[in-house]
């Protein structure tokens, strides 16, 4: 996939976009499948569910069509615990321990986070910089779903 400093054209920043949004969307399917408590595995499907609707909303922005809520959609300050700050950047591996999932999962989403946050700021259309400010949010609140689960496992765990 192209460089994000490369593109050329909002459609070449949309597509790229689309492309991480499926890669997420994938993500959360593959470790949705290994998990074996039935609410956390709920949960990363709804995650999954949630990346497919970001392609939708960014497939109609690039038809020149606002998808559904757009035009409504409130924002709320999402509260930042910054665990992501101390959580290491590591690569998926099948057979990887909970914790580890929890620790690339907020990665990833702080990843997507500081990638619209930069993306909002590379378009001129009102449309597409309110879509991009929308994925901001809503990546905002699966890293902090993400955090609140590893808190809540590493206190299980007596950490």
């Amino acid at each position: 996939m192209e460089d994000p400093m490369e593109f050329k054209t909002p459609n070449d920043i949309l597509d790229y976009a689309i492309g991480k949004e499926k890669e997420a969307k994938q993500f959360y399917l593959d470790i949705s499948e290994e998990e074996t408590l039935s609410g956390n595995r709920q949960m990363f499907l709804d995650f999954a569910k949630e990346e497919d609707k970001h392609v939708v909303m960014l497939e109609n922005l690039k038809k020149g069509v606002l998808a559904d809520g757009i035009a409504e959609y409130e924002f709320k300050w999402i509260k930042d615990i910054k665990r992501s700050d101390l959580v290491l950047d590591i690569a998926y591996q099948k057979g990887m321990h909970y914790r580890d999932i929890l620790m690339l999962a907020i990665k990833r989403e702080e990843k997507a986070l500081i990638l619209y946050n930069g993306l909002q700021d590379r378009v001129e259309e009102p449309d597409h910089k309110k879509v991009f400010m929308i994925l901001c949010q809503e990546e905002a609140k699966h890293k902090l779903a993400l955090e609140s689960m590893y808190d809540d496992y590493m206190a299980e765990m007596g950490d």
